[in-house]
C-alpha cells in the first residue's frame, strides 16, 4: 500500500524555491510517506532566508554546508553523498530531488538503476537532461500556483490549466498520449485509463500537473481527443479518430 513506502526527499536549497514546498509535499503524500526530509545549503547564507521559514513547519532537517571555495557548489557533493548513503541502507523506497540542477542527472539515473523510483522536482529552467532522467517530474511553479502559500513579492500570474487548443497544440503531449492509448489498447482499440497512465510513466517524466491538471483523466477529457467510456469505475479511452473510420 502507498502508505507504507518510504520517500526521502532531497532539497537543494541552492537551486530551487522555497515557495513550492507545501505542493511537494502535498505531491509526495500520493505516494507513501516522506520519512527523511533533508534540504542541504549553506544556512549562513541570507539567500536561504525564505527556506528557514520553511523547515520546522515541513519538519525538515537543515544539513549545512559551508562554502569553503567561492564559486564551487559544495552542496552538490555533500547531497549526492547522503544520497547513495540513503540508497545503500535500504530503509527509503523512493528517493524524491528537490533541485533545477542539471548535475544531479547521474545520481537520478543511479538510483533508477537500482530499481526505486524518482520524484523530481524543480523550475522551469531545469535542464532537460535532468527532467528526462527522473521517473516523473514536476515543475515547482506549477504546485507554488496551486498551493494556499503564495509569494507576496512574486510578479508571476498563477498558473491555469492548458486550454484545449494549447493542449492540442503541443504536439510532443499529442503524441505521446496517442501512442500510450495505442500501445495499451485491446483489438477494439479502448484502453483502460490505468494502463494508459502506467506506459506513461514507464517511458517518460510526465505528470499532469505541469499542463495545470491534478490527474491524467482529467488532462485527457481537456484535450477532447479521445472518446472516453466507463464501466463501474474502471475508465476507458479511444483515440477518436479511431471511431470515425
Amino acid at each position: 500500500m502507498n502508505e507504507k513506502k518510504r520517500i526521502a526527499l532531497l532539497i537543494d536549497c541552492d537551486n530551487v524555491s522555497h515557495n513550492a514546498i507545501a505542493g511537494v509535499m502535498e505531491e509526495l503524500a500520493k505516494y507513501g510517506v516522506v520519512n527523511v526530509r533533508h534540504a542541504h545549503g549553506d544556512w549562513n547564507s541570507t539567500f536561504l532566508s525564505g527556506w528557514r521559514d520553511k523547515l520546522q513547519p515541513h519538519a525538515i532537517k537543515p544539513i549545512q554546508q559551508f562554502a569553503y571555495t567561492k564559486g564551487k557548489n559544495s552542496t552538490d557533493s555533500a547531497m549526492i553523498i547522503d544520497a547513495m548513503d540513503l540508497l545503500y541502507s535500504g530503509n527509503v523506497d523512493s528517493f524524491a530531488l528537490m533541485t533545477s540542477d542539471c548535475d544531479f542527472t547521474p545520481l537520478a539515473l543511479r538510483i533508477r538503476e537500482s530499481g526505486l523510483p524518482v520524484f523530481g522536482f524543480g523550475e522551469k529552467k531545469t535542464p532537460q537532461a535532468f527532467v528526462d532522467s527522473c521517473t516523473t517530474f514536476i515543475y515547482t511553479e506549477n504546485l507554488a500556483a496551486q498551493t494556499e502559500e503564495p509569494d507576496p513579492d512574486s510578479t508571476e500570474p498563477k498558473l491555469q490549466k492548458l486550454s484545449r487548443n494549447e493542449l492540442r497544440g503541443n504536439t510532443s503531449l499529442v503524441k505521446l498520449l496517442r501512442i500510450a492509448v495505442e500501445q495499451t489498447s485491446d483489438d477494439d482499440g479502448w484502453a483502460r485509463m490505468s494502463r494508459v497512465g502506467s506506459y506513461i510513466t514507464n517511458n517518460s517524466s510526465f505528470s499532469p500537473i505541469n499542463y495545470g491538471y491534478k490527474k491524467l483523466g482529467d488532462l485527457v477529457r481537456a484535450t477532447d481527443l479521445f472518446k472516453e467510456n466507463k464501466e463501474g469505475s474502471v475508465s476507458f479511452i479511444k483515440d477518436k479518430r479511431e471511431t470515425s473510420q
